[in-house]
């Protein structure tokens, strides 16, 4: 007889939204089939790695079964994209009500953000999408889907809930979840992360938001904006430390400037829960300091989801910080496994997720070749303005002896952007230098996430910043900042030497 799945935690508040969710990515009802005799693929995780290699495999004819203890759907379904940027654009609804005067709009005074009614729309909203990563849906693709907990019981076999898979190739996809520092008393005070915040009913009125990553910088603006105290704690120098430092200075200014309050350069002792609240016990340039709270959110980064999977097993090789060790084709140590997504990437981005189970679709099933490092990977931090990165910062370059000239056009001199009152951006691309060649690019602006695909395009295309020059682009945009920096490029080919050529041809040719 068939097993019945584990059944998933429930999902909070437990309102009719929610339940529709959790009916589409983990139904209790849900009975698993009689595995197969062997499988082609075997995928252990159905977030987006893991759902995007199930259904191209089953897409091919392949027999494939899909694995998932949780939900359907990963974190960025449940937990990350869909309902932190239903969040977010709120909060910009917010922030345009606040801000409207300067347009000429005048708005009642007493406007408020109803944050119940906030969390609604991004229930509804994620029970709207989640059929796209359900069950029922990936069972009608033919996948032979399993719901309970995968752990390997040899090179070639799964087990889950008493029922053994046997398969030709596998891939773990099991993702990463948000990591907890260690700090004292934290746990028994009491805190959030990214995968309990959007359970939220009311909002916070005071908020200690733990990392100025781009989750910390996201979530702190959110919450300012809907009218939280917001206090972003960061052990660097200031937000967003990976990132262009132009970049994550105009961010900054944009934070304070909603009124988060950013404490930087301090170390978190330890945690208490005092009364109805909570305590951060800190140390900022030696000096200590009492921080209290409503809330704690934490946002220091991701720890692969390696547990439980008795990789060891397989002969899968794999750290418990770094995740699963894989190749530049994302083959594991065990020649018949491969992984993709958070569980093995740098880049824990759902696009990421994506592009590399492509990837291993075309290596597992047609014996390819493709490799993880060929790909060009965008992304983006949707703070308000965006920060959206692709390629080469200008310090990596000059770390791999690459020589570059930058180009920069700031948004203030950029006809929409002024006429949008979004001006305090810019666009940075860098070539290598002597040449157009793209190696990489920084945007600043309310909708960077949008406008860097271009230029990701032209550096797929293999188009240099010469070429974008003649592309024609729709006036006005903000992506007119893009062809500008395409004919400042095309400026620097006019040497003193081709200048006074020139002016000889136009003299002789009056």
């Amino acid at each position: 007889m068939p097993a019945s799945p584990c059944k998933a935690p429930l999902i909070l508040p437990d309102d009719a939204f929610n339940r529709t969710l959790r009916e589409n990515v983990h139904p209790d009802d849900w009975v698993n089939p009689e595995p197969q005799d062997r499988y082609n693929l075997v995928v252990i995780g159905a977030g987006t790695a893991g759902l995007v290699t199930a259904a191209g495999a089953a897409g091919l004819g392949a027999r494939v079964a899909l694995v998932e203890k949780h939900l359907m759907g990963g974190d960025c379904l449940n937990y990350g994209c869909v309902p932190s940027k239903a969040l977010i654009r709120a909060a910009r609804v917010a922030a345009d009500v606040r801000d409207a005067a300067a347009f000429g709009v005048q708005v009642p005074s007493g406007a408020r953000v109803d944050f119940p009614a906030v969390m609604e729309r991004m229930r509804r909203l994620r029970s709207e999408i989640s059929p796209h990563d359900s069950a029922a849906r990936f069972r009608d693709l033919g996948v032979d889907v399993f719901l309970g907990e995968g752990r390997f019981i040899g090179g070639d076999a799964v087990e889950v809930d008493g029922a053994t898979l046997r398969f030709r190739k596998a891939v773990i996809a099991t993702g990463a979840r948000a990591a907890t520092p260690s700090i004292p008393g934290l746990v028994e005070a009491g805190f959030l992360t990214n995968e309990s915040v959007f359970s939220l009913t009311e909002l916070p009125r005071r908020l200690a938001v733990v990392g100025a990553g781009p989750i910390g910088c996201e979530l702190a603006q959110t919450f300012a904006r809907f009218g939280s105290e917001v206090f972003l704690l960061e052990a660097g120098h200031g937000v967003l430390p990976r990132e262009d430092r132009d970049a994550a200075q105009r961010v900054e200014k944009s934070l304070r400037r909603d009124g988060v309050h950013l404490l930087v350069g301090c170390k978190i002792v330890r945690a208490e829960k005092r009364g109805d609240g909570k305590v951060i016990h800190l140390e900022q340039r030696g000096n200590p300091k009492e921080l209290a709270a409503d809330e704690i959110l934490v946002g220091v980064g991701r720890a692969p989801n390696v547990e439980g999977l008795n990789l060891e097993a397989a002969g899968v090789e794999f750290d418990p910080r770094q995740g699963v060790h894989v190749n530049d084709r994302l083959r594991t140590t065990n020649p018949r496994i491969f992984a993709a997504g958070d569980i093995c990437s740098r880049f824990k981005f759902t696009h990421a997720a994506d592009a590399l189970a492509r990837i291993v679709i075309r290596n597992a099933m047609f014996l390819g070749r493709a490799k993880a490092s060929a790909l060009t990977i965008p992304w983006c931090t949707y703070t308000s303005p965006e920060i959206a990165h692709v390629g080469l910062y200008e310090h990596e370059a000059q770390e791999k002896g690459i020589s570059v000239q930058t180009f920069v056009q700031e948004l203030h001199d950029v006809d929409r952007a002024v006429l949008d009152g979004q001006d305090e951006g810019f666009v940075k691309i860098h070539v290598r230098a002597g040449t157009d060649r793209i190696l990489g690019a920084t945007i600043v602006a309310e909708h960077a996430g949008d406008t860097i695909s271009e230029i990701t395009t032209a550096m797929t295309g293999k188009m240099g910043l010469g070429g974008l020059s003649s592309v024609i682009h729709p006036y006005p945009t903000q992506a007119e900042a893009i062809k500008r920096l395409g004919d400042a490029y095309s400026r620097t080919r006019l040497t003193p030497l081709v200048k006074s050529l020139f002016h000889r041809w136009l003299a002789w040719s009056l």
